[in-house]
C-alpha cells in the first residue's frame, strides 16, 4: 500500500506535564511504505500527520467559530455559513462539517500504522548512539496512535451518534458497505482502549531520563497518560448523558464519575487545595500558555507559525484591519454572576433589565468579553470602545457588533493589525484542561448519587465541593447549602457556560443534555444608545433562531450515503 502526500505543516500538538515545547517539526512529501520504514524520522513524520486530523476552532466557518451557532455568540456578518446551523439551510447535502472525512482519514491512517509500521527494529541503525532512545520513542508511537484512533471515534460519535467502526485496514468494498454501530458500543470501545493503554503510554515526555534523545530536547507535544485519562473521562460523561443514555442508567453515571475522579486523583487533584488550576485564568489562552499554564493544561494544539487571523476576525470593527466577528451575546453576559452574592443579575430582588450590571461581576466576565467603554482593547487602541449605536465600533458600521460586545478570549491583545506596525503571534487551542474535569466530575457524581451534597466511601468529594475548586480560582463564592436538585442543576449549567466559554463545549453540552429547545431557540442582544447627557440607555432585543430536535445529531453527508447504501440517515434528516 502506498502512502501519498503525507504532509504536516500548520499545526502541532502540545501535551503539558511540566515545562514543554512544541512538537519537533519536519516536512515530508510523497513517500511510500518502504520510505516510511527507512528510519525513525520518517515514521515520526507519519505519526505527526495523524495528529493533524485533530480538531481546532479558530474560525472554521469563514471566521465564525462554533460558539456563534449557540447562545454564546452571534457572528457580526449576515450570510455567514455559521447561520446554516439555525436558519433551516442545514441538510445532508449541506452537512456543515468535514469531521466525517477528517476523522475517518485519521482512523484509516491509524489502522495503517498499527498494521504496517509496528514491530520494526531498524537494524541498520543499531550502531547509532541514540538507537535505544529512538527505539523507546518508536515503541511508544503505537500507544499514541491508539489514543488518536479513539479520539477520532469520540468526535464522530459525539457528532453523529451511531457510526461505522473498523480497527483494521479496509478494502474499498468494505469501506462502502459498513453499517453504523450503536453509539454505546463506540463509547465502550473508546473507554476500553484508554484503559488498555493508560499504563503503557509515556507518562511525561519531559521526564524521560536516560531515554531522552541526547541530540535534542525531549518532545512533549504528544499524547501522554493524562491525555488518555482525559479522553476516557470525557467519553464516559458523554456516554452517560441523556442524548446517549435515555433511560438514565446509573451504571453509566457511575462509570463517568469514576473516570473523572481517576484523572483528578492521578494528579492529586483533590489534594493540597487543588493546585492543578492556574491562578491567572487568562493565562490559559495566552500566547505562552504552553509555558504559563502547564499545571492546568493537559493537551492543546499550538500553531507552528505565527498568525494574526483570529484577531483580524474578532478585534472590534472601526480599528484598522479589524472585522468584528464572533460577538458574545447578552445571554452569555447574563450568566456571569455578581461577585459578592454569587447570584446572576436576574436573580437579584431588585433586578432591572435595563441595567447591564457591569460592575462587581464574576472576574471571568472582564477577561472574556469586551464591553462598551473598555479601555485598551486591544492594547494599541487609544480610544475606549464605543459599542453604542453610531459609535466608533458599532452598528451601522458593517461588522459592527449586533450584541453590544466583542470577544476577548483567545484574542491576543498585543497583536497589532495596523499597517506598518502589524504583528503576529502563536495561538494554542485547548483540547483538555483540568478545569473541565472538576466540572465533569461534579455532574457525574451528582447524577450518580442523586444529590449535589452527597458523598460515599468511593466518592468522598461532593459535586458542590468539586465546583468550589473552580469557583475559588475565579474568586467567586461556592454554591450555597440547601439547594434543591433543580436549583443545583441550573446553577451547574451556568457555571459550565461561564468557565468553558468559547472553548468549544457549549455546542455539544446542550446537545448531550437534550436541552436544545431550552437554550438555542433564541439569543438576547443588547442595543446601547448614548444620550445627550453622556448616559446610556440599554435595551434588550430577543433574536429568534430555529431549532429542531433532529439537530441533536449532524446529518450523515449525502456524499457518504451515495457511496455506501448501508448508511442509515439520522432521524429527521
Amino acid at each position: 500500500m502506498k502512502l501519498k502526500n503525507i504532509i504536516y505543516g500548520m499545526m502541532c500538538v502540545v501535551t503539558l506535564g511540566s515545562c514543554s515545547d512544541k512538537m519537533e517539526y519536519h516536512e515530508y512529501n510523497n513517500y511510500d511504505e518502504d520510505f516510511v520504514k527507512l528510519n525513525f524520522g520518517n515514521v515520526g513524520g507519519l505519526i505527526t500527520n495523524i495528529y493533524l486530523s485533530m480538531d481546532v476552532d479558530f474560525g472554521n466557518y469563514s471566521g465564525a467559530i462554533l460558539g456563534s451557532a449557540t447562545d454564546e455568540a452571534e457572528y457580526a456578518y449576515s450570510g455567514n455559513q455559521i447561520e446554516d446551523f439555525y436558519n433551516g439551510s442545514w441538510s445532508p447535502s449541506n452537512a456543515k462539517s468535514s469531521m466525517w472525512t477528517s476523522c475517518y482519514e485519521g482512523i484509516a491512517n491509524c489502522n495503517l500504522y498499527l498494521e504496517k509500521f509496528t514491530g520494526l527494529t531498524f537494524p541498520e541503525l543499531a550502531l547509532n548512539s541514540d538507537y535505544a532512545q529512538q527505539m523507546f520513542r518508536y515503541t511508544n508511537y503505537q500507544y499514541e496512535v491508539r489514543f488518536l484512533r479513539a479520539y477520532f471515534y469520540f468526535n464522530l460519535v459525539r457528532q453523529y451518534g451511531d457510526v461505522p467502526f473498523s480497527d483494521h485496514i479496509l478494502t474499498a468494498e468494505e469501506s462502502n458497505t459498513l453499517s453504523r454501530r450503536p453509539a454505546q458500543e463506540i463509547f465502550d470501545y473508546i473507554i476500553a482502549e484508554c484503559d488498555d493503554i493508560k499504563d503503557k503510554i509515556i507518562v511525561d515526555y519531559s521526564k524521560l531520563g536516560d531515554m531522552a534523545l541526547p541530540s535534542s530536547p525531549a518532545e512533549t507535544g504528544r499524547a501522554n497518560r493524562k491525555t488518555v485519562l482525559a479522553l476516557k473521562a470525557r467519553a464516559a460523561l458523554y456516554a452517560a448523558s441523556p442524548l446517549f443514555n435515555p433511560t438514565d442508567n446509573k451504571d453509566l453515571w457511575y462509570r463517568a464519575a469514576k473516570a473523572n475522579k481517576e484523572i483528578l486523583d492521578d494528579s492529586n487533584g483533590f489534594a493540597e487545595k487543588a493546585k492543578l488550576l492556574v491562578e491567572d485564568y487568562s493565562s490559559l489562552w495566552s500566547k505562552d500558555n504552553y509555558n504559563d499554564a502547564t499545571s492546568e493544561l493537559i493537551f492543546l494544539r499550538r500553531a507552528t507559525t505565527t498568525t494574526n487571523s483570529f484577531e483580524g476576525y474578532n478585534f472590534p470593527v472601526g480599528l484598522e484591519n479589524c472585522k468584528g466577528g464572533n460577538c458574545p451575546t447578552q445571554t452569555l453576559v447574563d450568566a456571569y454572576e455578581m461577585k459578592d452574592t454569587g447570584l446572576r443579575p436576574d436573580e437579584l430582588d431588585n433586578y432591572d433589565p435595563t441595567n447591564p450590571y457591569y460592575t462587581n461581576r464574576d472576574p471571568r466576565f472582564y477577561l472574556t468579553i469586551a464591553k462598551n467603554g473598555d479601555e485598551k482593547w486591544p492594547n494599541w487602541n487609544t480610544v475606549p470602545l464605543q459599542t453604542y449605536q453610531g459609535g466608533l465600533n458599532a452598528e451601522p458600521l458593517s461588522g459592527g457588533t449586533p450584541t453590544g460586545y466583542y470577544l476577548k478570549k483567545y484574542c491576543q491583545t498585543a497583536v497589532d493589525l495596523r499597517a506598518g506596525t502589524a504583528s503576529k503571534t502563536y495561538h494554542s487551542w485547548i483540547t483538555f484542561r483540568f478545569g473541565e474535569f472538576y466540572l465533569n466530575y461534579a455532574e457525574a457524581v451528582y447524577k450518580y448519587l442523586g444529590s449535589p451534597y452527597a458523598t460515599d466511601s468511593e466518592f468522598t468529594t461532593s459535586a458542590v465541593d468539586a465546583i468550589k475548586v473552580v469557583r475559588t480560582r475565579a474568586e467567586m463564592p461556592g454554591f450555597p447549602q440547601g439547594m434543591t436538585n433543580d436549583a443545583f442543576w441550573k446553577k451547574y449549567q451556568n457555571e459550565r457556560m461561564v468557565e468553558l466559554a468559547f472553548e468549544g463545549h457549549r455546542f455539544w453540552d446542550v446537545r448531550r443534555w437534550k436541552e436544545g429547545d431550552k437554550h438555542f431557540k433564541n439569543i438576547v442582544e443588547m442595543k446601547i444608545t448614548k444620550n445627550g447627557d453622556d448616559t446610556y440607555t440599554y435595551e434588550r432585543k430577543v433574536k429568534e433562531r430555529s431549532w429542531d430536535d433532529k439537530m441533536y445529531f449532524f446529518p450523515i453527508p449525502q456524499s457518504e450515503k451515495s457511496k455506501n447504501p448501508n448508511l442509515e440517515q439520522n432521524p429527521g434528516w
